[in-house]
């Protein structure tokens, strides 16, 4: 072990830790759940650090071989070199406090030894007053939020999703042509296309994208600047203007120095719309899986319309049986993102004054669902949708049963005569087609005219 001191006094620190002496007070301090900030937000962190090295050279305010030391650091840092050394449980103080200072001890420390510096010595490189310089944790970690939620909506959800989306939409185009039975109360209705329903998941999975991205446009507003209650003591007046720019051409992201601080830092309301958006594309995501898991339900005692991928197994006693085990892993993954949003919203309500004090809690429910469903869309595209097949022969059984069929003669011979055919139909356990070529209703071919199920599946009379 060596000995650091920090402003509250002596602090043992394990030989070889790059971090310092505030890390391991937050070690020993919250010893709550094994889980860290996670490599989505340490990466943030050093790309934070990184820019603002750089601005405050630019600026006048660091001497060039300290910030290229610095940079160089936490380039390391960003490529996942040094996550040994982020220990920090991710349940910790709410500003995120000890996770910004791990980065800055650890950057630092690797900052002196590239200059070949004795690390904890603070010389040449200072946590605070160089890596920290012009920054606070109330508005580096809310911006590492946005940044890390950003790069994970847009580099993988949003690319899964759109794959998906494509999936669903040439598989609508395949199965245009087969003319099943609808359903709603779970009730037989009238006829629709296979494809006009897949063309359904289509369409939620396009409104979800929209949706994730007119989240991003709040979380492209970075609090960066805004320093301790968003005054931006202790900064340079342009700085946030700057390393939002610096952080643009490193992220390829547009981003901007938040509108207003005095909002950017006392709420976290932009990860909350985001969690709203994952939340709602959640509730998409389990309507189209387990609309697909009940029409695949049998094989022979169930709708039996979809033919699912055999995957796994389904059971340990029963022999044979083949469960839709892909489309609950789905349904589960996003049932959990519906958690995690009650969380993030709970975390939201705690913005007191000028700090909200669940950051830590709120990044790491809004990274795990964007985590969550991006792995669960990938399996359920891959391993379920591409080799999905409809059942031709179940299909057109049943649509020839179906007593919704008498629909279709409402506009020529009323609506209380076409329920007395579909009634005598169910009573007498014929189709509708049987029930109204004995009543004589209209000629034969203008029956099958009425009647044809395709011809139900598109406006007109």
């Amino acid at each position: 072990m060596r000995i650091e001191k920090d402003t509250m006094g002596w602090v043992e620190v394990p030989d070889g830790a790059l971090y310092g002496a505030q890390t391991a007070r937050a070690v020993e301090n919250f010893p709550i759940s094994g889980a860290t900030i996670g490599r989505e937000m340490i990466a943030a962190l050093a790309l934070i650090k990184k820019a603002c090295a750089s601005v405050n050279h630019e600026l006048g305010r660091i001497e060039r071989d300290i910030a290229e030391a610095i940079i160089r650091a936490a380039d390391e840092v960003a490529r996942g070199e040094l996550d040994g050394h982020f220990p920090v449980d991710v349940f910790q103080t709410g500003s995120g406090t000890s996770s910004n200072m791990n980065a800055n001890e650890v950057i630092a420390n690797r900052a002196i030894q590239l200059l070949g510096g004795e690390v904890g010595s603070k010389h040449p490189v200072h946590p605070n007053d160089h890596v920290n310089l012009g920054q606070s944790s109330n508005d580096v970690f809310p911006t590492a939020i946005h940044l890390a939620a950003l790069s994970a909506i847009k580099q993988a959800l949003i690319p899964a999703l759109k794959r998906l989306e494509a999936d669903f939409l040439e598989e609508a185009q395949r199965f245009d042509r087969v003319v099943k039975i609808a359903r709603t109360h779970l009730q037989d209705a009238t006829p629709i296309r296979l494809g006009q329903e897949f063309s359904g998941f289509a369409s939620q999975l396009e409104h979800g994208v929209d949706s994730l991205l007119c989240a991003c446009e709040g979380l492209s507003e970075l609090p960066i600047g805004g320093t301790a209650v968003g005054t931006g003591i202790n900064t340079h007046p342009f700085f946030g203007q700057m390393v939002a720019e610096k952080l643009s051409r490193m992220s390829g992201f547009s981003l901007v120095e938040a509108k207003n601080h005095f909002e950017a830092q006392s709420a976290r309301d932009a990860a909350v719309r985001a969690s709203g958006s994952l939340r709602s594309l959640a509730v998409s995501l389990i309507k189209i899986a387990d609309h697909i898991r009940w029409l695949a339900s049998g094989p022979r005692m169930g709708l039996g319309e979809l033919i699912l991928p055999e995957v796994q197994p389904g059971s340990s006693i029963m022999p044979g049986k083949v469960n839709p085990v892909i489309a609950e892993s789905l349904i589960q993954a996003a049932v959990q993102v519906i958690g995690n949003d009650n969380a993030i919203t709970v975390g939201g309500l705690y913005s007191h004054f000028q700090l909200n004090t669940m950051q830590p809690l709120i990044a790491r429910n809004l990274l795990e669902q964007i985590r969550l469903l991006t792995n669960a869309v990938e399996v359920f595209d891959q391993k379920l949708v591409k080799g999905l097949q409809p059942n031709l022969q179940r299909i057109a059984s049943m649509l020839e049963q179906s007593l919704s069929l008498a629909t279709a003669l409402t506009p020529y011979i009323g609506y209380e005569k076409a329920a007395e055919i579909a009634k005598l139909a169910s009573a007498e356990n014929k189709t509708v087609r049987e029930i109204a070529e004995r009543e004589g209703l209209m000629p034969a071919a203008e029956l099958d005219r009425v009647l044809d199920p395709k011809r139900q599946t598109e406006p007109g009379w």
